[in-house]
């Protein structure tokens, strides 16, 4: 989770803190749209205003480990790339995918084919997004929507690329009188055009392409995900699976990039956060998620999110 800012406004004297603090509000307000260059800033803007953030990355941004935030986020190849893993789903990313993430789901690119990696990210506060929908207009669906093939993935045609960028665009130079409105009706017509792909889709996405290791590794996945609670170990698996240890961390490896140990982890943070999120306490999330040990869950919890999970739990719950 991303606190209260990477800068605050509290921290400086004078007019500059009253500066970040008028930029802080206006942006809380609506009234500043900027399109950032960085990922983790669009995502602690996002969270501050409460609302969404934008931002336009190249490989000038090194991509970040496997990982879990507080926003929804909408992800739009231009370049493409080698492999995106969420959850326990991989997808090759091609120019024109785009992918649909909420907060509860971790995430991970693997290596990039290309030099420049070009890509529009959107971070969206989940209760925003809720608040722009109506009974009838679910604009949610494609957040939370995964009984399909392919859950996260949408892949848009030429025409689709085009309108989807038009609305980037729109976003990222919108300033001057009535700008929020304008913003907010945007992106409320942006969502309603993508949901709407989303949801006509069915099955007509592609969706894996073949790898020499990724049924066994799916099948890995699939356990480990059903067994989360449990205490997984590399030898468990190994017998599970039939598999030598060697081997099972080999292809595990060279699939996704982490080690199983890494996922284990990153998979029982995700889960510990929806556990705190729904009220339940720290010691039987502890318990739920897996961490035998509760000095192991404080650690590897405060190391990922940003703070302990007893403040985690008094922000969210």
């Amino acid at each position: 989770m991303h606190t209260d800012g990477a800068v605050r406004a509290g921290a400086f004297p004078g007019a500059v803190g009253l500066l970040l603090r008028a930029e802080c509000f206006l942006r809380r307000k609506g009234a500043i749209m900027k399109e950032f260059s960085s990922c983790k800033d669009a995502i602690q803007t996002c969270l501050d205003s409460r609302s969404f953030a934008i931002a336009h990355l190249y490989n000038d941004e090194k991509p970040m480990a496997m990982h879990i935030h507080d926003s929804y986020e909408l992800y739009f190849s231009i370049s493409g790339g080698k492999q995106f893993l969420i959850d326990n789903h991989f997808y090759d990313i091609e120019p024109g995918d785009i992918f649909f993430i909420n907060q509860f789901e971790s995430h991970y690119l693997t290596q990039i084919d290309q030099q420049v990696h070009e890509r529009l990210l959107i971070s969206i506060y989940p209760d925003y997004l809720r608040s722009l929908s109506t009974p009838g207009t679910d604009l949610d669906a494609c957040f939370r929507r995964r009984d399909m093939p392919s859950p996260h993935k949408l892949h848009l045609s030429a025409e689709d690329q085009k309108r989807f960028i038009y609305f980037f665009h729109r976003l990222a130079s919108s300033s001057g009188f009535g700008s929020d409105i304008v913003d907010r009706s945007v992106f409320a017509e942006m969502m309603v055009f993508l949901t709407s792909l989303f949801l006509q889709r069915g099955d007509k996405d592609a969706v894996l392409r073949e790898h020499s290791y990724h049924n066994q590794v799916d099948e890995i996945l699939t356990y480990i995900n059903q067994n989360i609670s449990a205490p997984l170990t590399i030898d468990e698996l190994s017998g599970h699976f039939y598999l030598s240890a060697s081997y099972l961390c080999r292809i595990f490896k060279s699939t996704t990039g982490m080690t199983i140990n890494k996922y284990i982890t990153a998979k029982r943070i995700t889960l510990s956060k929806e556990f705190l999120s729904s009220g339940l306490s720290v010691s039987e999330t502890c318990e739920r998620c897996g961490f035998n040990d509760y000095s192991n869950f404080l650690k590897a919890f405060t190391k990922a999110v940003g703070i302990p999970p007893k403040k985690y739990a008094q922000f969210n719950s």
